[in-house]
C-alpha cells in the first residue's frame, strides 16, 4: 500500500548526550520517518539532527544548511536559519523543570542516493520554561552527495532518555 510505513529499526539511551541510530538507511527507500517516542531531558537545552557516512562515522563537517521556523504560543514566531553549520538542524527544546512531552516527527530524503544530497524534514513540539507550548518546522540539507547510513541526535547540553524508531515509507 503507498504511503504505508516499514518499521526498521529502533535505539534507545539513557542518561545519553546523543543517540545515534547506525545502519538504518539501505537502497529499499528513498524516504524514511524517524519518530522520537520518548524523550526525557535533564536539563534545558536543543537538540540537533546530524547524519553518518557510509562508514558509520558522524558527520560534523560545515556540510549542512537549515531553516526553521520557531513557534511559541507565548510570543512571536522567529525565523532561524544557517548556512555551513555541522549540523542539519535544531529540533526539539525541551524543558526539564516540566514533565509535558516532546514530539518530533522526521523525514530523510535519498540518503543512499551518492550522487544527490540528502534532505531533512522535521516538526518538532515541546513544553518551554513553563511559559507554554513551542514548536519547530525545519528544512535542512547535507551539501554533500555522498551515501548516508543513520543518523545521531544530540543535545547541546545535559543529557537526555530518549528512544527513537526508523521506518522506511513506502
Amino acid at each position: 500500500m503507498a504511503g504505508s510505513l516499514e518499521f526498521i529499526k529502533s535505539a534507545t539511551g539513557s542518561g545519553v548526550s546523543n543517540i545515534s541510530v547506525t545502519d538504518c538507511f539501505s537502497d529499499k527507500y528513498d524516504v524514511y520517518y524517524i519518530d522520537v517516542v520518548t524523550f526525557v531531558p535533564t536539563s534545558n537545552a536543543t537538540g540537533q539532527i546530524r547524519l553518518l557516512d557510509s562508514g558509520g562515522s558522524l558527520i560534523n563537517d560545515l556540510e549542512y544548511d537549515y531553516a526553521h521556523l520557531y513557534l511559541k504560543s507565548f510570543a512571536s514566531f522567529v525565523e532561524e536559519r544557517a548556512t555551513s553549520t555541522s549540523f542539519m538542524g535544531f529540533t526539539y527544546r525541551a524543558d526539564a523543570s516540566d514533565d509535558k512531552g516532546v514530539g518530533l516527527s522526521l523525514y530523510i530524503f535519498n540518503p543512499n542516493d551518492s550522487s544527490s544530497y540528502t534532505f531533512g524534514l522535521w516538526q518538532t513540539t515541546a513544553w518551554d520554561s513553563g511559559s507554554g507550548l513551542v514548536g519547530r518546522k525545519g528544512i535542512g540539507v547535507h551539501k554533500s552527495a555522498e551515501q548516508i547510513s543513520g543518523l545521531s541526535l544530540s543535545r547541546t547540553a545535559g543529557t537526555q532518555d530518549v528512544a527513537v524508531s526508523v521506518y522506511g515509507v513506502k
